[in-house]
């Protein structure tokens, strides 16, 4: 029996009520839910938006009818959960450049590179690589893909999520 059959018969019977496979089925979702948090979510709060992904699905599980598309459910409860949270911690999700510019110029420069400093050490490291790339070695959004061995599209969206996340970092200080 390969994994993925393996996995479809947990579901089905955690589906079912069978709580010794509900607790197999949080236990094998859980490691990439943080991941994924970890990467997506402020940082403070991943722990919190795995947790909330893992009850939504204990109190759901029974009415998903694609087994096949359980990790795309989960990986959506997460992402709205994230979200949410951005918006109730107050954190902008979105700052547009004036915005960005007038909270620039209102830190002294030697306080900004400290806070900028401590941005980029707090990055993952796939974050941080892609950032000194683009942004300290100047390489363009081509070279860097054929660098990392990435496709153009990938490198924005990482590029565009270790910018945001510096910004977060930034903005709540």
């Amino acid at each position: 029996m390969t994994h993925r059959q393996q996995l479809h018969q947990l579901t089905q019977a955690a589906q079912l009520g069978d709580p010794i496979a509900l607790e197999s089925l949080l236990n094998f979702w859980y490691p990439d839910l943080r991941r994924y948090a970890q990467r997506h979510c402020h940082a403070d709060y991943a722990e919190d938006a795995v947790q909330e992904t893992l009850l939504v699905m204990t109190r759901n599980l029974h009415s998903l009818r694609q087994l096949t598309s359980l990790s795309a459910w989960l990986i959506t409860i997460l992402k709205r959960y994230c979200y949410s949270l951005f918006r109730t911690i107050n954190i902008p999700v979105h700052v547009d450049d004036e915005q960005w510019a007038a909270f620039i110029d209102t830190k002294p420069p030697a306080e900004l590179r400290l806070d900028l400093v401590a941005a980029l050490e707090s990055l993952p490291e796939h974050y941080l690589h892609i950032i000194l790339l683009r942004d300290f070695e100047e390489l363009t959004i081509a070279e860097i893909a054929q660098r990392l061995n990435e496709n153009i599209p990938a490198v924005k969206s990482r590029l565009h999520r270790a910018r945001t996340l510096v910004r977060e970092y930034l903005l709540e200080k």
